[in-house]
């Protein structure tokens, strides 16, 4: 590691979880590195009833909320790049539409369909997920940027899926 992330200890819980098990420290797009490191861990969640996949999104968020708080105040930056526990939470946002889609997570069109519509989004940040990122601070503020283009995500894959899911079923 450089002296840029000398503050990052790799004994320091907060910096493991904001960093998404330190794939947020990858050279090259680490959002985009971080989004790709969550999937496994998708896998397990879709094992879980609907209701639990939520609350344990819920209780992660508010995990992510802390952790990004202390990563910021510790490096020194507001939405430091490294920081990517939103991006997994917010691609699990994304996913958690599939149920209500009877489409099956390992369905690899599906899973780059969320991937990508959740990076354009996170990376274009078209209001309001722009006006969240602006506006709000902190730790809430690094995540609920995230957790709305999630939201935005997963109801674009809602209606590509029931208005024209051919298109990703039937390829």
């Amino acid at each position: 590691m450089s002296s840029f992330f000398s503050p990052i200890s790799s004994k320091c819980f907060w910096h493991f979880i904001a960093t998404g098990f330190y794939s947020g420290l990858s050279p090259i797009s680490p959002g985009t590195i971080g989004t790709l490191v969550s999937i496994p861990f998708l896998f397990i969640l879709v094992q879980l009833s609907l209701f639990i996949y939520i609350f344990i999104i819920i209780i992660l968020f508010i995990l992510g909320i802390k952790a990004c708080q202390v990563v910021s105040d510790d490096i020194g930056g507001q939405d430091h790049a490294s920081i990517v526990w939103d991006e997994f939470i917010g691609f699990w946002v994304t996913m958690s539409v599939l149920p209500f889609l009877n489409i099956s997570i390992i369905d690899w069109k599906w899973l780059l369909a969320g991937f990508i519509v959740f990076r354009v989004l996170d990376i274009l940040k078209p209001w309001p997920i722009s006006w969240l990122d602006k506006n709000i601070n902190g730790g809430l503020g690094i995540m609920i940027d995230d957790i709305v283009a999630g939201m935005i995500a997963s109801v674009i894959l809602y209606f590509v899926g029931k208005h024209s899911g051919w298109i990703l079923v039937h390829i």
